[in-house]
């Protein structure tokens, strides 16, 4: 999801509830803050000397452990207005693609990309997903993707493998 398209979500929902689903059937806790959004541009270079260059919008979601009781998720007119005032100070790439950082006690350290949102009576869900990591330059480097291989031709009589 771009940037500018997250900002309209957030504008078209105002009076919900913003909740992030990081993994299946698990949420960001009520007492999440917005405590860091970052501009970040990337410059890079592959393992196929193939050069890229490209921008990211961050957001860092906290849990306050001083609001563990809280049971009321942050609003979209809320996180809406973080992100204007943050937009005042530096301007964002609205081309960008947004991401979400985010670790618990139990979940690692990683920047989500939405992956897919849903409303839901007054709520506005976001589902994260971690993107997986890739060689750019497959093609390049002579790596071919591996070819699955059907139930038949891998159990067929005489192949060996059952």
């Amino acid at each position: 999801m771009k940037t500018h398209e997250f900002l309209s979500l957030l504008e078209n929902h105002k009076d919900k509830s913003l909740l992030f689903e990081y993994t299946s059937g698990k949420y960001v806790a009520p007492n999440y803050h917005i405590t860091e959004v970052k501009h970040v541009s990337i410059d890079s270079v592959d393992c196929g000397s193939g050069i890229d260059s490209w921008n990211e919008t961050i957001v860092q979601l906290w849990e306050s452990p001083s609001e563990k009781n809280k049971k009321e998720y942050m609003s979209t007119f809320k996180a809406l207005g973080i992100l204007k005032k943050v937009g005042q100070m530096k301007p964002f790439d609205f081309d960008a693609e947004i991401k979400f950082e985010y670790s618990n006690a139990t979940f690692h350290t990683a920047q989500l990309f939405v992956d897919d949102f849903e409303i839901f009576e007054k709520q506005l869900r976001l589902k994260l997903a971690i993107q997986k990591t890739d060689c750019k330059a497959k093609e390049a480097c002579g790596i071919s993707e591996p070819k699955l291989e059907t139930a038949e031709a891998c159990c067929s009589p005489g192949s060996g493998c059952c």
